[in-house]
């Protein structure tokens, strides 16, 4: 039996591609290892966002071929968004890899190891289910579409993932069924632009369609919203997110910069007045929604008093979290071709300016949680006796801090059975503590679910997951 190991690297979508090649590979015959030493194979899923994330990918892949020099791997695959982009400079570069594969290929990634006798051609399993390879089940990835349309300057997304296609609806409702059924007690839907979803297909079903749907056909408690442009952020969105409590209140909608002069350098479609109109929509339709943006800063010709503007914006719309970025030049990009004339000691200042007004910003903001009752999620069990790890509907997972619960003497023995990760409990909210992160104590156990093992065999399960062919090909 042939024995892999798959290194994920990168986003969120990423993490819901290497689940299907893991359920690919295991739907064949293969065995997944956590030891990269006991692979047979090692398949590393690559991320060219960003210069930092590619220097990353080529270590990762370095490491692979390392151990394939000292004698157990048999081969080495590099696929994904940087192979996508670089493919030829990497094959030329990196000649101990056995394998390239760029997104636009990886269908060729069970066939490759058959042709090579690594793996043998016949299914043991049904293909397309999502197996689980991370370490909260409870909390699952739904990729809604692949690809972008939008043309910011600066990003290279288009140029790995293509075109956007929307998957079929009826598809991504069963693959939710089939998470739902794996433990998943939150799912975040994500892609590129979560608002784009459905305008490229005919059957006029749109997000608010989607998001309808799940909460009709999975009782998941937690449905999360990641990555929206504003323009797509429609009434009747907001709406739907108003009208049904499993739909976490939370949107992260990128702003990228706060001034106008900037934002028509980047080739982005808002300006600081229709982001002002905009938030406020949001929060007059969807009262407490918690709001989270980023930003870029040091984009060619941003000046002093742009990077000034950004912050007075920053300060006027009082954004519950931020995420701040450096500009880094992307071969093929529009911007790419810009004098990149910030100097780099420059961004970092800028990009640390940034994070301290907005530590101050979410710390005003999130005094309106204090003293109140929150429905919270056990992520696990903490470092001392009587606490735990836990996110409110304001947190979303591993980029908005956490809670730490603390439970009563009073409640510990009656309470510790049935506390697990994925259980939802009710807290007090204490304090806010290292600018991110909550204290609370525990009132009362909303439920107590029935976990399920994380799945790692597809024979358990005979829900299929989405069929990829729905999206059609890559850049179509």
């Amino acid at each position: 039996m042939l024995k892999f190991g798959l290194v994920t690297l990168g986003c969120d979508k990423n993490t819901v591609d290497s689940e299907r090649y893991l359920a690919d590979l295991v739907a064949h015959g293969a065995e997944p290892v956590q030891d990269l030493g006991d692979a047979d194979v090692i398949v590393v899923n690559t991320c060219g966002f960003i210069d930092a994330a590619k220097a990353e990918s080529i270590e990762a892949i370095v490491d692979a071929a390392r151990l394939k020099d000292e004698g157990q791997v048999k081969a080495v695959f590099a696929i994904g968004c940087m192979v996508e982009r670089h493919k030829s400079e990497l094959v030329e570069a990196l000649p101990e890899v056995d394998v390239f594969l760029g997104n636009s290929e990886t269908d060729r990634l069970v066939p490759e190891l058959v042709e090579r006798g690594l793996l043998g051609g016949s299914l043991v399993e049904h293909p397309g289910v999502r197996l689980f390879g991370g370490d909260l089940p409870h909390v699952r990835y739904l990729k809604i579409s692949e690809g972008c349309d939008h043309g910011c300057a600066f990003c290279a997304i288009p140029l790995m993932r293509g075109k956007h296609r929307s998957f079929a609806l009826s598809d991504l409702v069963r693959e939710a069924q089939l998470l739902e059924a794996q433990g998943a007690r939150e799912i975040n839907l994500v892609a590129q632009d979560l608002a784009h979803y459905g305008r490229d297909r005919r059957d006029g079903k749109a997000l608010p369609d989607l998001l309808e749907a799940l909460v009709r056909e999975t009782t998941i408690p937690w449905i999360r919203n990641m990555y929206l442009y504003s323009t797509g952020i429609t009434p009747r969105l907001l709406e739907v997110i108003a009208a049904n409590d499993r739909i976490v209140r939370w949107l992260d909608t990128p702003m990228q910069h706060g001034a106008d002069a900037v934002l028509a350098r980047m080739r982005r479609p808002e300006r600081q007045k229709t982001i002002r109109e905009r938030l406020a929509q949001y929060r007059a339709i969807v009262p407490d929604l918690a709001v989270r943006t980023s930003v870029i800063v040091g984009f060619p010709g941003e000046t002093e008093d742009d990077f000034l503007t950004l912050c007075d914006f920053l300060e006027e719309m009082q954004f519950d979290r931020v995420g701040v970025f450096t500009y880094s030049p992307q071969e093929g990009t529009r911007a790419y071709s810009m004098e990149d004339d910030v100097a780099d000691s420059i961004k970092q200042e800028r990009k640390e300016r940034v994070e301290e007004l907005q530590r101050s910003i979410t710390a005003s903001r999130y005094e309106r949680f204090l003293g109140r009752e929150a429905r919270v999620l056990l992520e696990r069990a903490g470092e001392q006796a009587g606490r735990w790890i836990a996110r409110a509907p304001w947190q979303a997972d591993d980029i908005d801090g956490v809670m730490h619960v603390t439970i009563p003497p009073s409640l510990l023995e009656a309470a510790a059975p049935r506390l697990m990760p994925g259980a939802f409990v009710d807290v007090h909210v204490d304090h806010v503590v290292d600018d991110y992160d909550f204290t609370a104590t525990l009132r009362r156990i909303a439920d107590a679910p029935a976990m399920a093992t994380p799945v790692r065999s597809a024979r358990a399960l005979p829900l299929v997951g989405i069929d990829l062919t729905s999206a059609g090909s890559f850049g179509r």
